[in-house]
Parts: C-alpha cells; sequence; structure tokens
C-alpha cells in the first residue's frame, strides 16, 4: 500500500548491502501511465524529485540518493507510460522488424533491458528494484511479469523481496497476518515466491506471528524480517541488520559475506532521533492538506534535508506546518513560534501573499528566512514592494498583467505554453552557478563555483536588477553568463537567502547540504535569543 516505505526499505538494504563493500544501484518502477512524474500533483502523489541529468521522478529517487549518498541517474527511473512510449516508437522506427508487437513479451522485455542498462551503465554488483503499487492491481503486472522472468533466466541472480503490512486494529488489540497470507498468494499467482517478507506494522513481529506467515506463506522464519515503526527512517538500515537481513541476502546470492561498516550511520541516526537539543522550523506552503489530513510527502526532500543539517548541528528538528493561505487569511501569528523559516516550492498564484507576508515579517523581524525556487521568487517580490517601493510588483505567473513583473516567464518558454508543452520542458536538472566572492553563500559553500538543481518555469526579470542591488539585495549567486539570477541574500540580516534552484535535492545523511547546515545554526541562534527574551 502507498506509504507503506517500500522506498525507504530498498534505500535501507541498498545502504546495507554498500556498508559490506558493494556496488550498488537502485532504479523505481511506477505503474501509472505518466511518462514522468512531472505533471503530478504533489498533494496526490507527493514531491517531484528531479535527478543531476534533468528527469522528474518519483520521491523514492530521492531516497535511494540520500541513503547511498550518490547521484542516481534518469536511466533508474521508469513507469507505464515511458515503456510503452518507447516500445511504440521502436515499432514506428521498423525495430521490431515488422512483425506483430505484443504486450507479452515484448513491453516486460523493455522493462528488463532498461533494468540491466541502468545496471551496467551504474558499474553496479547488485541492483535493486522497488515496483509500486499493490499486489493485485493489474496497473503493475507487466513489471512483475518482467520480473519472473528474470528469475527464470537466472533463478540464482534473482531475489524477492515483498513489504507487507500486519495490521493491529484497535478493538483488538492483536497483529493480524491474514492480509500478507493473501498478499503472498496473490503475488504466487504471478509466478513469483518471495524470498524475504519485510513485516510492516506499529511494533514488533512476534514468534507466533512468524510461525502463522511461515506455515501459511511457504518461506523459512528466518527469512521474516520484522519491520516496526521507528523514530527515524535513518534507523531501518540497522533495524534490519539486527535481523542480519544483509548476510542472508548475500548468501542467497552466494556472494561473500564481508563485515558490514555503519559506524558513522549510528552515530548520526542517534543525533537525528534521540538528540535532547531542539530548534522549532516553519515550513511554509501550499501543499499540506488532503481532506483533514497533513501531507509531509509534498516536501520531504525539504524536511530530510533540515535533519541531516540539525545532525550536523547536534541537534533535532520540531516543524511546524504553516499553510500560506491561513496566513493571509489570520496573520502572521504562528510565526512567533518558530525559530526560522523555509519558504517552500510551488506553482501558480493560491497561496502567494501569505508567503510574502511571512518573508516580510522574517525580513524586518530579524527571523533567519531560507527561500528556495518559488520562495525565492516570493522574496523577490516582497523586497521590490516593501524595499524598492514598486507596490505592483509580483510575478507573471502570479498577474500577467502586473505593471511591475519583477519574476516573469523564461523566454523560451513562452513558445511551449503557448502550444501546452508542459510536460518536461521547463528548466530540470543541474547547471552551474558563479558566487559573488566575500558573499554569505561563497562562505558557506567554501567555493566559487558550484552546481544544483532546478526546476521551474520563471525566473528573475534582469530589468529590475539594479534598482533591486541599490537598496541592497545581494546576487550572490548567477549563471555563468550573469543573465541569470540564482541566489540572492541580504548580507546585514542574520540568515535571509533564498535560491532559484533546489538544494534539498542535494542533500545526503551522510553529507549534508552546506546550506541546510548554516541554516540550523542560525536557527539556534534565533532560539537562544528568543529563551532570552522569555
Amino acid at each position: 500500500m502507498s506509504g507503506l516505505g517500500k522506498g525507504i526499505a530498498t534505500a535501507s538494504i541498498g545502504k546495507i548491502l554498500q556498508s559490506k563493500g558493494y556496488r550498488i544501484t537502485a532504479i523505481k518502477i511506477d505503474p501509472y501511465i505518466n511518462v514522468d512524474a512531472g505533471t503530478m500533483n504533489p498533494v496526490e502523489h507527493g514531491e517531484v524529485f528531479v535527478t543531476d541529468d534533468g528527469l522528474e521522478t518519483d520521491q523514492d529517487i530521492g531516497n535511494y540518493e540520500r541513503f547511498l549518498n550518490q547521484n542516481i541517474s534518469s536511466l533508474n527511473y521508469m513507469t507505464t507510460g515511458s515503456v510503452y512510449n518507447t516500445v511504440i516508437q521502436k515499432e514506428r522506427n521498423l525495430d521490431y522488424k515488422g512483425r506483430c508487437v505484443e504486450v507479452i513479451p515484448d513491453i516486460p522485455n523493455e522493462v528488463i533491458g532498461r533494468i540491466k542498462k541502468a545496471g551496467w551503465t551504474a558499474k553496479a554488483e547488485i541492483v535493486l528494484i522497488e515496483i509500486g503499487g499493490t499486489i493485485g492491481e493489474y496497473q503493475n503486472a507487466i513489471f512483475l511479469e518482467a520480473a519472473r522472468m528474470m528469475r527464470l533466466e537466472n533463478s540464482s541472480n534473482v531475489l524477492f523481496v515483498m513489504l507487507s503490512y500486519l495490521p493491529v486494529p484497535a478493538k483488538i488489540g492483536e497483529m493480524k497476518t491474514k492480509p500478507t497470507q493473501y498478499a503472498v498468494r496473490t503475488l504466487n499467482s504471478a509466478g513469483i515466491q518471495p524470498d524475504f517478507i519485510l513485516a510492516r506494522s506499529s511494533g514488533l513481529l512476534d514468534d507466533v506471528r512468524k510461525e502463522k506467515i511461515s506455515t501459511f506463506c511457504n518461506i523459512s522464519q528466518t527469512d521474516i524480517i520484522s519491520a516496526p515503526d521507528v523514530e527515524s527512517i535513518y534507523d531501518i538500515p540497522l533495524n534490519f541488520e539486527d535481523d542480519k537481513l544483509g548476510e542472508k541476502i548475500l548468501k542467497k546470492l552466494k556472494l561473500p559475506i564481508r563485515k558490514t561498516n555503519l559506524q558513522n550511520w549510528v552515530r548520526a541516526s542517534k543525533i537525528v532521533s534521540k538528540s535532547r537539543r531542539t530548534v522549532h522550523i516553519g515550513l511554509i506552503g501550499k501543499y499540506f492538506k488532503t481532506g483533514k489530513f497533513t501531507l509531509a510527502d509534498s516536501y520531504i526532500s525539504v524536511i530530510e534535508a533540515v535533519k541531516h543539517g540539525c545532525w550536523m548541528n547536534n541537534c533535532r528538528p520540531i516543524f511546524h506546518w504553516l499553510d500560506s493561505q491561513k496566513i493571509e487569511k489570520q496573520g502572521i501569528g504562528d510565526l512567533k513560534k518558530v525559530a526560522g523559516l523555509i519558504i517552500t516550492q510551488g506553482w501558480g498564484k493560491r497561496g502567494a501573499e501569505g508567503m510574502i507576508k511571512a518573508i516580510q515579517y522574517c525580513r524586518e523581524n530579524k527571523k533567519p528566512c531560507f527561500g528556495l525556487c518559488y520562495g525565492m521568487q516570493m522574496a523577490v517580490i516582497e523586497f521590490a514592494r516593501n524595499v524598492c517601493h514598486l507596490k505592483e510588483a509580483t510575478s507573471e505567473e502570479i498577474n500577467p498583467r502586473s505593471k511591475h513583473q519583477v519574476i516573469h516567464l523564461m523566454p523560451d518558454q513562452k513558445a511551449k505554453i503557448a502550444h501546452k508543452q508542459y510536460g518536461g520542458t521547463i528548466r530540470l536538472g543541474a547547471y552551474p552557478c558563479c558566487l559573488k566572492s566575500n558573499s554569505k553563500v561563497a562562505k558557506i559553500y567554501k567555493k566559487s563555483k558550484i552546481s544544483e538543481r532546478h526546476r521551474h518555469r520563471y525566473e528573475f526579470n534582469n530589468k529590475y536588477r539594479e534598482i533591486m542591488e541599490k537598496n541592497g539585495l545581494v546576487i550572490s549567486g548567477f549563471s555563468p553568463d550573469n543573465k541569470l539570477v540564482e541566489i540572492i541574500e541580504i548580507p546585514e540580516h542574520p540568515f535571509f537567502i533564498a535560491t532559484q534552484f533546489h538544494p534539498e535535492y542535494k542533500s545526503r545523511f551522510m553529507n549534508p547540504h552546506p546550506l541546510f547546515v548554516a541554516f540550523v545554526k542560525a536557527c539556534l541562534s534565533n532560539s537562544q535569543d528568543l529563551s532570552t527574551i522569555d
């Protein structure tokens, strides 16, 4: 089921095997017809993650990068839509030599070819493949068939790990195994028998439940791994290792057993989940609510990047979800509870004025403020209105008739929008950025040139660059040709930095992004100031 933790389980297994000295890569397969994740609503599907080479993917690619501390290629992501798209194009190009092209075996063969290519390109010794969706859905049947065919091709080279949910109904208080029993039988009907079962539940799996699963699912008790809820996702590889999952996988793959090296991981995970020192950080956005529930998945990379920055500062975060539309209606009262504020990414005009109000409050009250992509654009608008006195300042995206469009559509995007070319057409992937010498960001990065990942269609309007700089805004990051503004900052502010790119995409658990480390440090200083006032 969605949100159960298949991506984190995959990343955790990858981390364990990597810690034993094996070269690892991971692949995500999504069963929807969309060619990529770029056009999907984040409230419905969660965050869109962008690779260095510019593909908009499911958030699990981000999980792989954060756990494995390596870039994942666009080759490592596929959807039903992308696979069919390729097969149809091959048919049009006569690559099938005029024969009848069938769903089986041609679609699974394309999937298998992609898996092998991703493994070869990454020079991986072990490739982990996560198949999205739920057992029994017809959407992922072609991928299960590809998996079955791979196992048939080389039975000792392919293993299956099934992640299954064991509910504990509140009125009963007993962990139930029936859903897992039926899930395994459904998987069996696709010609697949799991080698391991990861038993997800609120608590540890006991021997009684293990015996039931073993009997009815035709699997050894030693291959049933308990996967209880944990305080931090970074504890999961350690939990799996308690059951020697890595060693068991290597034995089944007939690979040499090597010693695990996770000492640094253990140290960092303890800080993330158990540190007594805390810092209150606000995230202001507009993709939180789904019915009565708050959806953190829309900003998962930001949340994890903050955690990474916190462990480097020997603290853990307490997050406050701030709805920008609520701020528009009720004011900035909630902002006083937090030590610092992140203005998150987004699209469209909904909630924009709430973000601008929040930025003004942070700028005027010296509260750390970190803008990301859309957040930078809102920061530019706020500065233009309230410091440069351009009262009609806005973004072309918000009001295309405004007199002062300090944020405007990138020139190459106009024709694309006119022809409704939305999917995969925006500025995507890694681009170089030059840093202004002696600026705050140059000191934070300790470099003069960086590379960061982008995902946007609108940019800073250079027509307003001179008036902004005259009034104290520093353009501290820019494209090598100096045409595109990438970073802004206010030097006299404790921390007022905003980026057109997404630094959160490149933050890793064992390699935190320097901007998030610096932001958390500024928030800790502000926390001390707040306690002094109290």
